[in-house]
């Protein structure tokens, strides 16, 4: 079966402005991700990309503009299956805020039960089941098309990517938490009729984000040690 290669979006105006952005139209790459996002061409150079599937969100299509001006045979399939978490009434609002909400915690520390509220909400575990869903199809798509070897990229979101690692590794979700991946970071799952093989995790090919007080290291956006950045961490500054 074959190889995914997950990419997260480059940091958004949203990133590093500690919004949790949600579906909210708009939301760009800030001048770091777009540079982020200029230098994917020659990280990913070598990889025989068969193809890349996109969630239809802007900061997502911003990130590949570059890769697909570098590869101008490379298809572009949009799916919606791998579009952000819908966090219902939080969309928008501050991560310092939301730390005070009763549900953070719930958040934090048992993910399968939470549900975002307000009727554009969803679950945790239906952010999961959908991403999931979409890679398993796009396996057995990408495969029949493309051969048993090949790969293929999605650039998607943090949560996302936490989620599909999570599954990846037979992890519960209430585990996912503890993953955290940067903007514009590779993560690579080899896909068998067995089993998943993660063979890179938030790779960023920089250790800037490890530094004792960086962003994304250590803690959560919120500022609450131990606690995860929902949404994905924003990197180093």
């Amino acid at each position: 079966m074959p190889t995914l290669i997950l990419v997260r979006h480059g940091r958004s105006t949203a990133n590093t402005e500690g919004v949790l952005a949600g579906w909210t139209p708009g939301v760009a790459l800030d001048e770091h991700g777009a540079a982020q996002a200029a230098a994917l061409p020659g990280r990913l150079d070598g990889l025989p990309l068969a193809a890349a599937v996109t969630s239809p969100l802007q900061r997502c299509r911003e990130t590949l503009r570059p890769l697909l001006a570098a590869c101008p045979g490379l298809p572009l399939h949009t799916e919606e299956r791998i579009g952000e978490c819908r966090y219902g009434d939080w969309t928008g609002r501050k991560l310092r805020e939301l730390a005070d909400e009763p549900l953070w915690n719930t958040v934090q520390h048992h993910p399968s039960a939470a549900e975002f509220p307000g009727p554009e909400g969803e679950s945790v575990r239906a952010m999961q089941a959908r991403a999931v869903d979409a890679v398993r199809d796009w396996n057995a798509r990408i495969e029949a098309e493309h051969g048993d070897g090949a790969v293929y990229l999605m650039c998607t979101h943090g949560d996302i990517v936490k989620s599909l690692v999570a599954d990846a590794l037979g992890l519960h979700l209430d585990l996912f938490q503890r993953i955290s991946v940067e903007p514009c970071s590779v993560t690579a799952i080899r896909y068998t009729p067995l089993r998943p093989f993660l063979l890179r995790l938030g790779d960023t090919g920089e250790f800037r984000a490890l530094a004792p007080g960086a962003n994304g290291a250590g803690g959560g956006t919120a500022g609450r040690a131990g606690d995860a950045a929902v949404g994905g961490a924003t990197g180093a500054p």
